[in-house]
């Protein structure tokens, strides 16, 4: 599960900025809240609104380029390599619009958990060259801080315990000691367990192709596609069943069952309407999302359903009796039917648009001051309010409308 990411001089983000998935001490719907393994309390949900051009995607891209850092090296001899990582390969650009921050590096920093530990990971880049890396956890079983290694100018130390995980005195300066670290000692418990969440703790969908995420998202479980059945059933869509077809050339074919007055009849997914088979690119990855507790980022989530059908996948998450594995599902959105204190907790709502100086700035609901100083009532008219400026970021402007506020 993702607990906080922290980014600074990345594209439009030129000051340091957190997105936090930890929950604050507010009051609303605090039993849907996901206990970690180390019983502090997590967000399933968090959505992010703004005007186009504010950054909001600049966020989800950050996370996704700390991810694909640390795991393309992994992947880099591999004939096939994972699908998530056949896309090309985001560039580390830092804020353009003043010379400190052109020749300072890209700061990343992320915490996340596993059933074993809580980890704490330090990435600075300038362009492609690493200047600064750390890794630290802190163990569920005795809540004890380890530091497991730390790279500073050329220089690596390993922590305590760790000191057998030779490293090699020529390790390139562009590949991260966390990869490097993947590749060599992965059987080693601590590292198999950070690189394993990178590699399926949390999921990027690729947004731009229905038809292609659903190739990458179809499993062989039967618990995964009787999941995304019963989601087009509460759906009330009339579909009864599919079945996918694989093709000798690689490629697949889905067929949607349909039943008109008692009568069975099969189409293919191509003869669907353009709204079912976005669902259907996209439902395979929320059930797998929720079978496996991971944390699933998406995009421009509303782009691709209906208000109606997006509020109930919000529910999914929300609902503990269904996420029974702690799955995060963040995304960004311009559809404000959901924007109200029954979908979302005011930790859960965040917004992104962008100073006077061209520069993102980030922030949620809850830590919203009002001009007397005064927070966001849990019952106000989010949708509203925000809709009337109220929030610094205007839905139809890039630009916060009082900086002064936040």
């Amino acid at each position: 599960m993702l607990s906080q990411f922290t980014v600074k001089n990345y594209k439009s983000i030129r000051d340091e900025m957190t997105f936090d998935m930890q929950a604050t001490a507010i009051s609303e719907h605090r039993s849907r809240l996901i206990k970690a393994s180390n019983n502090e309390l997590l967000l399933p949900v968090s959505a992010i609104y703004g005007p186009n051009g504010g950054g909001k995607s600049n966020v989800m891209q950050a996370i996704h380029t700390l991810e694909l850092k640390v795991l393309r090296p992994l992947y880099a001899t591999e004939a096939d390599m994972n699908g998530r990582l056949r896309m090309k390969n985001l560039e580390i650009v830092p804020f353009a619009f003043d010379v400190e921050s052109k020749n300072s590096p890209t700061e990343f920093e992320i915490f996340f958990q596993t059933t074993k530990a809580e980890y704490r990971y330090i990435l600075h880049v300038q362009r492609e060259t690493i200047v600064y890396e750390s890794l630290s956890m802190r163990k569920v079983e005795t809540n004890r801080i380890t530091d497991i290694f730390e790279r500073q100018d050329g220089k690596i130390s390993m922590g305590d315990g760790f000191s057998k995980l030779k490293v090699s005195e020529d390790i390139s300066d562009t590949l991260p000691l966390l990869s490097y670290l993947g590749i060599t000692y992965r059987k080693n418990e601590v590292v198999g367990d950070c690189i394993s969440w990178f590699e399926d703790g949390i999921e990027f969908l690729n947004y731009g192709s229905p038809i292609q995420e659903l190739q990458l998202a179809i499993a062989n479980s039967a618990d995964i596609k009787e999941l995304i059945l019963n989601m087009i059933r509460e759906m009330d869509l009339d579909i009864e069943d599919f079945r996918v077809e694989k093709r000798e050339a690689g490629d697949i074919q889905v067929f949607t069952k349909h039943s008109i007055d008692g009568n069975a009849y099969e189409i293919t997914l191509s003869e669907e309407s353009s709204g079912t088979k976005k669902l259907f690119g996209l439902l395979p990855f929320i059930a797998e999302s929720l079978m496996k507790g991971t944390t699933l980022v998406i995009d421009e989530l509303d782009a691709k359903i209906h208000p109606v059908l997006l509020k109930h996948i919000i529910m999914l998450y929300n609902n503990l009796e269904i996420n029974k594995y702690g799955a995060q599902l963040i995304f960004t959105s311009h559809d404000l039917s959901t924007m109200n204190s029954e979908v979302f907790r005011r930790d859960e709502i965040w917004f992104v648009a962008k100073g006077n100086e061209q520069n993102s700035k980030l922030y949620s609901l809850v830590e919203f001051k009002n001009p007397d100083g005064s927070s966001v009532r849990k019952d106000a008219k989010f949708d509203k309010q925000y809709l009337e400026g109220k929030y610094g970021a205007d839905p139809y402007l890039k630009k916060l409308i009082d900086w002064s506020v936040i």
